[in-house]
């Protein structure tokens, strides 16, 4: 088929590259403008360098235009394929081609549509990650699954885990729903939007530890803002220390949250949970910090004396 993609990112990068190794023509790639949002400079592989460097004209843009309209009216695709783009398609985009558009999202669609899923999903403790090829409509990642594929989630996976296991799967996918639609398959699975989540993007806030959560909710937003990504943070002494290792703790700690308590292991338990004063809750065991010159210590090390407090804000 002839294809036009709509493409950002390492995601989009490894799609386009999986489209050029198919029998499928790429007629033309879109893309977005180069950005210095925090987490859009992490995996960020030129769609438009690698369609350049196999002769395929690109256009740069960061949300679709009459211009790109009449573009893709000159083209003819016979489907585009749209890849962690950022913005919103048109009708007038995604239906033009004779096939419409499939859009490949990394989640288990219908829950966490929207933005950085891996990282919500890992947050919230699920067990399943994985990407899922739809066919666009007129809500945001919500039109009717072509093919879906799943991967488990390890009890030490980082987000960088994740997205390395879930990237995988972005080409394979890509040109397998193209087979299907190819074929004349159309009968797709409709989503159950009751079962539908959607996630904004994430900011540094996003980052900033609550001491208030349960420690085991604590303990995968560190694993989920693992690097490359902003590492989740706090403040010891009005000083911010980005937290690189931790895990929940052996023992049960009572208290405020918040409070350096004890060494446990090869860490420092910190008291955790709204209700910590019950003495019911595990602990959150740090065991290696950052701090903002840089400089990465053993928590062991850099707490040299209990008590005071870790604290959201200077």
């Amino acid at each position: 088929m002839r294809v036009v993609t709509f493409g950002y990112q390492t995601w989009g990068h490894r799609t386009l590259r999986a489209l050029l190794d198919s029998e499928h023509e790429v007629a033309l790639a879109v893309t977005h403008p180069h950005s210095d949002h925090a987490y859009e400079k992490i995996w960020d592989d030129s769609v438009a360098d690698l369609a350049e460097e196999h002769g395929v004209p690109v256009l740069i843009r960061s949300r679709p235009d009459e211009d790109l309209v009449r573009q893709l009216e000159k083209v003819e695709p016979d489907i585009i394929v749209a890849t962690n783009w950022r913005t919103w398609i048109p009708p007038e985009v995604f239906t033009l081609p004779r096939h419409g558009t499939l859009n490949v999202h990394d989640s288990l669609l219908p829950a966490y549509a929207g933005f950085a899923p891996l990282i919500w999903a890992l947050i919230n403790g699920e067990r399943d990650v994985g990407v899922t090829a739809h066919m666009m409509d007129d809500d945001l990642d919500a039109g009717d699954i072509v093919l879906q594929r799943a991967v488990p989630v390890e009890p030490t996976d980082t987000a960088t885990d994740l997205f390395h296991k879930t990237l995988a799967l972005f080409g394979p996918i890509t040109v397998d729903g193209l087979a299907l639609i190819a074929s004349g398959h159309t009968d797709w699975v409709r989503q159950d939007r009751s079962r539908a989540s959607f996630f904004h993007k994430r900011s540094i806030e996003d980052s900033r530890v609550d001491w208030t959560w349960p420690a085991e909710d604590i303990e995968r937003l560190v694993r989920a803002q693992s690097d490359p990504y902003p590492n989740a943070f706090t403040f010891h002494r009005g000083e911010r220390i980005r937290i690189l290792s931790a895990a929940v703790s052996q023992g049960r700690y009572g208290g405020t949250p918040g409070r350096v308590f004890i060494r446990e292991g090869d860490g420092i338990v910190i008291v955790a949970g709204a209700d910590a004063r019950r003495g019911h809750n595990r602990g959150l065991v740090i065991r290696r910090i950052r701090t903002d010159d840089g400089a990465e210590y053993p928590a062991t090390e850099y707490f040299r004396t209990m008590g005071g407090y870790l604290t959201s804000h200077p």
